[in-house]
């Protein structure tokens, strides 16, 4: 790698930032090697790669941005960061290099804050520009979208318990619902209170008629996690709700106006589950909120891309946890856990064998910058550098945070973010020939 330590300005791979803002000034403009690249299972899952064809590139410039968590501003200087979007007197445009880019959102675009409504409004920015965007789904937007879907329709053991489940986290975004978008006409609707908690609620007998349904879809150690989970969050939601002071009609309201502007086809945001996918794929790179699985692994070099996206929106509509633990949500889920669905040595030949050499995710985030390492023996570049003012707080890291994953058609990969002193450069390709 000595060829890339002589290598030390990001100007001859990145465009400018044309941003006059002084809070850009902190971004690293200074490339080091991506150090992790040396370690000995990433040098293996490298040599995988190049006994399988080597690597094939994006025909055009990835910037890949994930977790902004409901933090609009950090999103848009991540945006800015990466030279795709300028700024002036408040307004987006695109800038050169943005008209050749391909922008992939990586997942979890909501909860924490501070504004989940200003995020998706910046979102729509974006859009409006004509950025070629993708939305990948994360575990947190599934959640919101479980929550909202257990409200509709006839109550059932297998869904009438998730916004207990889901709901906790999304509390701040019905707040935000209920101030801009609830009407007082559309409280007067509702039953009284008691009502109105009922139908939040799961019934008194739920876990007994939970563990009959849920049987054909889950196995018995994840139903009884699941009832002793649900217990726990049932205890605390009444803290939780008084915490962010709504009533329970005002929490009905606000998940029924979410139906309204999520999911129905003229909604304010239904662009946002609409555009949604679970994983794109740009040459031997994947993109995905988590991780993979064997089941999808396969699936995905047996259908194709969009025939898992299209199973995934499908299942989502109308989810019960059978789903929610299932090889599709794994996409949005794992962590590789022993919970989880399983990524075996089987799994990962059938990805190299297809050309398909590193994932790149969100989900994990990092306070030093994007990372590098060998999951199950396939190479995972880790993404999710904490763009979120209440994560930061709570991290011990300051203000708001700023950074992208840029991915060129040479070959080259830059980590960017305002927490690392540089930034990191991979070339997988040139390594090997040095």
């Amino acid at each position: 790698m000595d060829d890339l330590r002589n290598f030390t300005t990001t100007d001859v791979l990145l465009p400018p930032i044309l941003d006059t803002d002084a809070c850009m000034a902190d971004l690293p403009r200074l490339l080091e090697p991506w150090d992790e690249a040396a370690a000995a299972p990433v040098v293996d899952c490298l040599s995988r790669a190049r006994s399988h064809g080597g690597w094939h590139w994006p025909d055009r410039p990835v910037v890949f941005v994930s977790d902004p968590h409901a933090d609009a501003e950090g999103f848009l200087r991540s945006l800015i960061a990466a030279g795709v979007i300028h700024r002036s007197k408040g307004r987006i445009g695109l800038t050169p290099f943005g008209r050749t880019a391909h922008i992939v959102l990586g997942g979890d675009a909501l909860d924490k804050g501070p504004s989940n409504l200003a995020l998706l409004d910046a979102i729509a920015d974006v859009l409006d520009t004509g950025a070629d965007v993708t939305i990948l789904a994360g575990n947190h937007d599934l959640r919101m979208r479980l929550a909202i879907g257990s409200v509709r329709g006839e109550r059932s053991a297998l869904t009438e318990h998730l916004f207990v489940r889901m709901g906790r986290k999304i509390l701040p975004a019905l707040r935000e619902v209920l101030t801009r978008f609830v009407t007082p006409e559309d409280i007067a609707a509702l039953p009284p209170e008691a009502v109105c908690k009922a139908r939040l609620m799961p019934g008194e007998d739920w876990s007994t008629r939970f563990a009959t349904a849920a049987r054909p879809e889950l196995p018995a150690k994840v139903i009884t996690k699941e009832i002793r989970k649900l217990e726990e969050k049932r205890a605390k939601f009444e803290t939780d709700r008084a915490r962010i002071g709504m009533t329970h009609r005002e929490l009905l309201a606000a998940l029924l106006k979410c139906h309204d502007i999520f999911l129905e086809p003229e909604g304010h945001y239904a662009w946002f589950f609409e555009r949604m996918q679970a994983v794109a794929r740009s040459g031997s790179l994947l993109f995905v909120h988590a991780g993979l699985c064997d089941d999808m692994a396969r699936a995905l070099v047996r259908d194709g891309v969009e025939a898992v996206n299209a199973a995934y929106a499908r299942a989502a509509e109308g989810a019960s946890l059978g789903f929610y633990f299932g090889p599709l949500a794994n996409l949005v889920r794992t962590k590789y856990r022993a919970s989880d669905c399983a990524l075996t040595a089987a799994g990962v030949e059938v990805l190299h064998r297809a050309g398909l050499h590193m994932v790149v995710q969100g989900h994990v985030n990092n306070h030093a910058g994007q990372r590098l390492l060998a999951k199950r023996g396939l190479l995972h570049l880790e993404a999710d550098i904490t763009l979120d003012r209440a994560s930061r707080a709570l991290e011990g890291l300051d203000g708001i945070g700023a950074g992208a994953t840029l991915i060129f058609p040479s070959g080259d990969v830059i980590g960017l973010s305002r927490d690392h002193p540089r930034a990191k450069h991979f070339a997988p390709e040139r390594m090997a020939a040095h």
